[in-house]
């Protein structure tokens, strides 16, 4: 998914400032930024196709999951990771990996292409 040489977006590039990492001196306060945007800003539960292959996740290309929640915060400190339905207690996965489907809310399809869009510029708590 990853996608380094994506073109930047202005708008996109000052909420990301502006809305997420304002007042973030170090990464752990990058991610919590991150953490706390997504959670105020996913509206769960959503229905999201995986987008890629990973090392760290069970999911295919082209599965279709529920995703129910943010994975707690410990586990987001280097990624975002969001809970899927899956057996008995769920599962954190990369929301990196998933793309919502066209029926999800806006403001969640925004805030996670705000995500995919950090990723795919090569950002990283700094």
């Amino acid at each position: 998914m990853v996608k380094i040489n994506q073109k930047k977006n202005k708008e996109r590039e000052d909420r990301i400032m502006m809305e997420i990492i304002v007042d973030a001196y170090s990464p752990e306060e990058q991610a919590m930024g991150w953490y706390y945007y997504l959670e105020d800003k996913l509206h769960f539960p959503f229905t999201a196709i995986c987008n890629a292959k990973r090392a760290i996740s069970p999911l295919l290309i082209k599965d279709e999951v529920d995703v129910i929640g943010m994975a707690p915060e410990d586990e987001c400190e280097r990624e975002m990771f969001v809970i899927i339905r899956w057996e008995r207690d769920g599962l954190a996965v990369p929301l990196s990996q998933l793309s919502p489907i066209r029926e999800t809310e806006a403001e969640t399809i925004e805030a996670v292409e705000d995500w995919h869009y950090w990723v795919n510029m090569g950002y990283k708590f700094i």
